[in-house]
Order: structure tokens, then sequence, then C-alpha cells
């Protein structure tokens, strides 16, 4: 058996690192260029262009050429349906099955109530969790509740314009990936239960900004006192 010499593992386990850095922000960002990529993770353009090689190869990223100008056109890289699927994103398919055998069963109506029953469950049990609190760290506990049920969530505060700041009572909350992502595909209508899951369980004001199913990048909620 050969034993690689530490600095080799080092070395490989460095690059893995820095490749999962690229698929996360791309995650988030939703597209970026080589120089963008570089810059945020402070490694040469060149490394990054031979991690873009070895990610678009194994089928996780594509790119897209952009045309600015006379000169040659830039770049841009996304993930590809592979690449997102990396992250924790959906139940098996079996949830969607069920869900089909339910329709089937018991007719549209009675799913939708069904599914309205289940986010009000789902709603008081946020609720019991986040307790009181200011409207900051309720939603800071939304936050980390989302993420051990596979999120990548954030929450900034923002001024009336949208911009982030440092102190506020308006909250934009960012999802980078969704749980239910095959259920949300089948049956929109859960997204609509998430929105009211959420103003239930914060007692505020929810509105949706970005949605996935609508072929963004990311889902996004603003949050506000009533």
């Amino acid at each position: 058996m050969t034993i690689q010499p530490p600095s080799t593992k080092q070395a490989s386990t460095k690059q893995a690192s820095t490749k999962q850095d690229i698929l996360q922000h791309l995650l988030k960002q939703g597209q970026c260029t080589v120089q963008e990529l570089a810059e945020r993770l402070q490694v040469s353009p060149q490394a990054v262009r031979r991690h873009l090689k070895d990610l678009e190869a194994g089928g996780l990223i594509v790119h897209q050429a952009v045309q600015a100008g006379m000169g040659r056109p830039n770049y841009t890289y996304v993930l590809s349906s592979e690449g997102r699927d990396r992250f924790p994103d959906r139940y098996d398919d079996f949830a969607v099955s069920l869900l089909d055998t339910l329709v089937e069963t018991v007719g549209a109506d009675q799913m939708g109530s069904i599914l309205r029953k289940q986010w009000e469950r789902k709603a008081m049990e946020y609720r019991d969790r986040i307790g009181s609190g200011s409207l900051k760290e309720r939603v800071a506990k939304l936050v980390e509740l989302r993420r051990t049920e596979g999120y990548m969530a954030e929450c900034h505060p923002i001024d009336a314009s949208g911009t982030i700041v440092e102190q506020g009572d308006r909250f934009i909350l960012t999802e980078y990936n969704c749980a239910i992502s095959h259920i949300a595909e089948s049956f929109p209508s859960v997204c609509g239960h998430e929105l009211e899951m959420f103003a239930a369980a914060l007692d505020c004001t929810v509105e949706r900004t970005h949605w996935l199913v609508n072929g963004e990048h990311r889902c996004g909620y603003l949050i506000q006192p009533k």
C-alpha cells in the first residue's frame, strides 16, 4: 500500500476545500466570473481556473459567455443541476410520490387542507422553539432552525431602500437551497403555506422577494413588524 506524504494529503484537502468554497459561493451568488471568485476566495485567478476546469469536467458547473463591448467575451460560471444537488436540498422522491397518491385518493381540495394543517403544526413548533424576544432575536433563532433542517440560510437587517445595515427592524431572510424543492416543484402551493408559517411563527409580516421555483437562484423573504 502506498502512503501519501503529509504534504500531498494537505494539498489535496486544500484543493477539495477550495472547490467546495467555489460551489458554495456560486450557490449564494448565482453566477460569478473568475476574477470575482479569486477576490472572494483570496486565491490566484490561475488557481481558480484550474478548479473551475475540474468542476466543469465533473458536471457540477457550466460556463456562459457574456459579450462586453468589442473585446473578448467574459465568462461567468453557474451551478449545474448536479452541482446544486451536492447541497442538502431535497427529501426523497418518496415524499412527492406519496403526495401524488394522496391527491388521487382524497382529491385536490382535501389535499390542500392536509398541507395547510401540516404547515400550521410546523408554525406552532417553530413558535415554541423561537420563544419571545426582539424581532431580531426571533429571526436569528429561525435562521438557526432552518440551518439544522438543511437550508443554507442567512438574514440581514436592511433599510427602506433594501440596503444591508448594522441595525434595523426590517430583515431579509435568504435561503440559497430548498429542502423540499422536489415537493415545491410538484406542489407550489406549499411555498404559500411556508410564507404563512414564517409569519405565524415570528408574529410579523412576511413577503416573498425571490423564489427558486421561478428560476431564481435563491428564496428571499422580507420580514418586518406588523
